[in-house]
């Protein structure tokens, strides 16, 4: 391990150098591909320059206990720099495995999210929107920026599904653990006997991809307009500016509606259907992975269930971990980071756990 981050340093300060050089500085694209790796690198030699001060800190007091001559005072204060040293070291080695760790290539990515309705009906419908509304706050508490891409509303202000993109660094990395079936239980409003409902909302997280990623040719497509329809709206049936694209070679089908603009729509459209074949991707490459490599919580399936909202109880519990939270109002508010930390934190122990195993 050590070896491997002395080499990272000496890469570090190599893009550094190169950094200051003038004719990397006038290649927009360059410098901007080092910056990216030059970020990074820095939180790994930050942490392993600490660790290399603590470690001569922790030599220079063995050494002078060894020589010995010190009075008990000097001795006293030798065995205690000593101690603190071990066991800032410790600690920091625990964090530099954590820090090595592969990181996944989208994990600064923007995602698009995709809200579907599942079983319950209605009330499956109404849950979408207020998942919908939960991760709009999660953004907005993050100062990430979220656009609507394609909404299909219900009378009863619900959705059977809604996609929008959410703009920010880091995204993908906090909201990849999203992915999955939502479980609501609660007693509808439409509920006369007070008997508790459970429903399913299905949430799909794509890293967002950009053109150069995923290259889609022309002919592959086929592009249909079609008039717009949905719970109301006064440009609604009065023109075709509603467009479903269907990518051939694989049979993906996109709808969007939500704006008065074809041209708009087609865009979004796009955008939806460029994550939607990138996902398709990287879930290739990552099922040549053997399934006891993979990580335990990753971003989970999307048929798998995950969550439970259990309205009564005011109690939210993520079945991939075992956590448990009596804080429903809280969470829908937008507040999910003490859940996505702990994914986050089981997500590093399956990866040490795996990295182990390997050595």
């Amino acid at each position: 391990m050590f070896e491997k981050l002395k080499l990272t340093e000496e890469k570090y300060n190599e893009i550094s150098e190169k950094l200051t050089d003038m004719s990397v500085i006038s290649d927009n694209n360059l410098y901007a591909s080092l910056m990216k790796e030059y970020k990074n690198l820095t939180p790994v030699v930050e942490k392993y320059r600490e660790y290399c001060k603590y470690k001569k800190s922790m030599d220079d007091a063995k050494e002078m206990l060894d020589e010995g001559g010190l009075d008990k005072e000097m001795k006293e204060l030798a065995q205690l720099e000593f101690d603190e040293s071990r066991e800032r070291l410790e600690e920091l080695g625990e964090e530099l495995k954590i820090l090595l760790l592969p990181k996944d290539p989208n994990d600064d990515k923007s995602v698009i999210i995709e809200i579907r309705g599942g079983a319950g009906g209605e009330e499956a419908s109404l849950f979408a929107n207020s998942l919908y509304r939960m991760y709009s706050m999660y953004a907005e508490s993050r100062r990430w920026k979220t656009e609507v891409l394609n909404a299909n509303p219900t009378e009863l202000g619900g959705f059977k599904e809604i996609s929008f993109s959410v703009e920010g660094e880091g995204a993908y990395s906090r909201l990849k653990y999203e992915s999955g079936v939502h479980r609501v239980q609660r007693v509808p409003e439409t509920e006369s006997q007070g008997r508790i409902h459970t429903s399913t909302v299905t949430v799909a997280v794509l890293a967002e991809a950009d053109e150069v990623e995923l290259e889609i040719a022309p002919t592959d497509l086929k592009i249909d307009v079609f008039r717009a329809s949905g719970a109301g709206g006064q440009h609604i049936n009065k023109t075709e500016s509603a467009v479903r694209i269907t990518h051939l070679p694989t049979g993906v089908v996109v709808e969007c509606q939500d704006e008065r603009s074809q041209h708009k729509n087609k865009d979004k459209a796009m955008k939806i259907l460029r994550s939607r074949l990138y996902e398709a991707l990287m879930q290739e490459q990552n099922d040549k992975i053997a399934s006891e490599r993979r990580s335990q919580v990753g971003t989970g399936n999307r048929s798998e269930r995950i969550r439970t909202y259990n309205f009564p109880e005011s109690r939210v519990t993520d079945h991939r971990i075992g956590l448990t939270l009596y804080k429903l109002e809280y969470i829908l508010n937008g507040s999910l980071d003490e859940i996505i930390d702990a994914l986050a934190t089981a997500d590093q122990a399956a990866k040490l756990s795996a990295q182990g195993e390997d050595e």
